[in-house]
């Protein structure tokens, strides 16, 4: 009774562990957003005034890992595809 409790148990904590499926489509859009950041800094400005607060500003910018490595944005999205995957990607990547 015992090892059968003991392999009841090991066999629920194996399929915790295990990678929840994706789907292709799931994982290129992933993906996509993936190597778009790899293709250069990004950045965004607002500038504005209200009658509450009066004027504002601010300012963000955004820089990919990928991107300071020197990676190709084509790279990044083929590999982050097959490590979700597990297969080549389904259609090539839509990048700005």
């Amino acid at each position: 009774m015992k090892q059968a409790a003991a392999i009841l148990f090991a066999a629920l904590v194996a399929s915790a562990c295990a990678p929840v499926p994706i789907s292709p489509e799931r994982a290129a859009e992933i993906c996509e957003q993936k190597a778009r950041d790899a293709q250069g800094p990004t950045g965004s400005v607002t500038i504005g005034t209200n009658s509450n607060d009066g004027a504002f500003a601010s300012a963000s910018i955004g820089v990919n890992t990928d991107f300071l490595r020197g990676l190709d944005p084509l790279e990044v999205y083929e590999n982050c595809v097959f490590e979700r995957t597990g297969a080549a990607p389904i259609r090539p990547p839509r990048l700005r």
